[in-house]
C-alpha cells in the first residue's frame, strides 16, 4: 500500500482500490471493468465466495477475502443466495486460477464479468485487513481498466463523496417487489435442491417472511424444518402481512443501517408483536426486533464477517461456531427490563441474541442457515416452527 499518489500506474496494474483518505492500492483487475464505491470490509471464510458475493446483506460493500485462494473452484448456478451479486466487488490475494472442481460450470472471472462485478487481485490482503481492524472500515472505490488508465482524481472524489452506510436504508433497494410463495429445501449432493411436497404444504405451519434482503438458504431451512413460506417485501404493511394469515412471522437479514430501515419497519414489527404470534429474526431482523422493543443499535468499528465466529448460548453455556455478517450491533444496555439476552459473541462480548419475556419472539445476530459456514445453529429453525405447532 502507498499513501502518495503515483505519477504513473505501476507496471502490470489494471486495477486499483482508492480509499477516501487518498491511499491507493494497486493490483490486477478481473471481472467487469468500471468503478464502484462503497464500504471496504473483510470476510474470513475459507469457502463460499459465491454465497458471500450474492448475499444481499453485502449491498454497498466491497469484500476483502482474508483467505488467499479465492476462485479456484469456479462458480455454478447452485451456490448463490440471490439472483444477482449484491457485493460491489471482491479483493483477493492470489490471482484467480482455472477452476478445479467437478461442480464448476464457469470461471469466476467470467461469472463476475457477466454479473457486472469488479475483482481486484494481487493485493496484500493481510495489510488491508490489519488497517481495517485498526482504523475501521473505510469508504473506497474499486476500479478495473484493462488498459491501465485511471482518472485517480475522479475516483478519489467519488470515494470522499460517498456518505457511508450509517443512516442508509438499503433494505428497500434489495427487497422483492411483489409477494410470492417459496418452495424448495436445502441442497444435497447428487440431488440438487430438495423439492417441497405440494400435497402437504397446506397442512404445514405458515411462515410469512419479511424480505429485508433475505438469503435463500434461510427459506430452504424453514421449509426443511416443516414450514410453508410466503415472502413479502420489506415495506409490507401490518395488514399486508396479516392478510396471508400467518402462523408465525420471520424477519430476515439485510443490508444498511437498521435505524434507517426501522423508520418504516419498526412500527410494523411492534404491531406484529402485539398479535402474540411466534416471531423469529436473523441479523438485520434481530436488530429491528431490538429497536421495536425499545433497544438501540450502533455502528461497529469493523463489523463481524466470517464463518468461524464463536457464540456462547447463555441458557446452558454451550458454544456455537457461527457464520456472521453485520456492521451494526444491538447495544445490550439499551434492552428493556424483561428482555433476555440469549447469546453473546466470544470475540468481543457483543450481543448476539435476545428473546422477549414470554419467549414468543426471539432473534440472533448471526446466521444459523450459514451458507457458507457451520451448521451448529440449525436447531433455531426447528424451534421456531415448533412454536407454531
Amino acid at each position: 500500500m502507498a499513501d502518495a499518489k503515483p505519477l504513473s500506474v505501476p507496471d502490470g496494474a489494471t486495477g486499483v482500490l482508492v480509499l477516501a483518505d487518498g491511499t491507493l492500492i494497486w493490483g490486477r483487475g478481473f471481472g467487469a471493468e468500471g468503478a464502484a464505491v462503497g464500504e471496504v470490509c473483510f470476510h474470513t471464510a475459507m469457502t463460499g465466495y459465491q454465497e458471500i458475493m450474492t448475499d444481499p446483506s453485502f449491498a454497498g460493500q466491497i469484500v476483502t477475502f482474508t483467505f488467499p485462494h479465492i476462485g479456484n473452484v469456479g462458480t455454478n448456478a447452485d451456490d448463490i443466495e440471490a439472483t444477482i451479486p449484491h457485493a460491489l466487488g471482491m479483493i483477493v490475494r492470489e490471482h484467480v486460477t482455472a477452476p478445479s472442481n467437478f461442480r464448476s460450470s464457469e470461471h469466476l472471472d467470467a461469472w463476475l464479468k457477466r454479473q457486472g462485478r469488479i475483482g481486484l487481485s494481487g493485493i496484500d490482503t493481510r495489510a488491508l485487513t490489519r488497517r481495517i481492524r485498526s482504523t475501521g472500515a473505510p469508504n473506497g472505490v474499486i476500479a478495473h481498466a484493462a488498459d491501465g488508465k485511471f482518472d485517480i482524481a475522479a475516483l478519489l472524489r467519488m470515494a470522499k463523496a460517498w456518505p457511508g452506510l450509517e443512516g442508509m436504508d438499503l433494505a428497500e433497494e434489495v427487497s422483492i417487489d411483489q409477494p410470492y410463495d417459496w418452495s424448495g429445501g436445502p441442497w444435497q449432493l447428487g440431488q440438487g435442491y430438495e423439492g417441497a411436497d405440494n400435497r402437504a404444504r397446506q397442512s404445514r405451519p405458515h411462515v410469512v417472511a419479511i424480505d429485508y434482503g433475505a438469503k435463500r438458504n434461510i427459506f430452504r431451512n424453514l421449509v426443511h424444518a416443516g414450514a410453508r413460506v410466503s415472502v413479502v417485501p420489506a415495506t409490507a404493511s401490518f395488514d399486508d402481512i396479516m392478510a396471508h394469515q400467518p402462523d408465525g412471522i420471520f424477519l430476515s437479514n439485510g443490508p444498511g443501517d437498521p435505524a434507517a430501515t426501522g423508520d418504516y419497519a419498526v412500527p410494523v414489527v411492534q404491531k406484529l408483536l402485539e398479535t402474540g404470534k411466534p416471531l423469529f429474526g436473523i441479523c438485520l431482523g434481530h436488530q429491528l426486533l431490538a429497536l421495536a422493543i425499545g433497544g438501540r443499535t450502533v455502528k461497529m468499528h469493523q463489523g463481524h464477517r466470517g464463518a468461524n465466529h464463536p457464540v456462547k448460548r447463555l441458557s446452558d453455556g454451550a458454544v456455537e461456531i457461527t457464520s456472521m455478517n453485520h456492521g451494526f450491533a444491538v447495544e445490550r444496555d439499551s434492552l428493556p427490563e424483561g428482555v433476555r439476552e440469549t447469546h453473546v459473541s466470544l470475540f468481543d462480548g457483543s450481543n448476539a441474541g435476545l428473546e422477549t419475556a414470554d419467549g414468543r419472539a426471539f432473534s440472533v445476530q448471526y446466521h444459523p442457515e450459514a451458507s457458507p459456514g457451520p451448521m451448529d445453529s440449525l436447531y433455531l429453525f426447528e424451534r421456531f416452527v415448533g412454536m407454531m405447532g
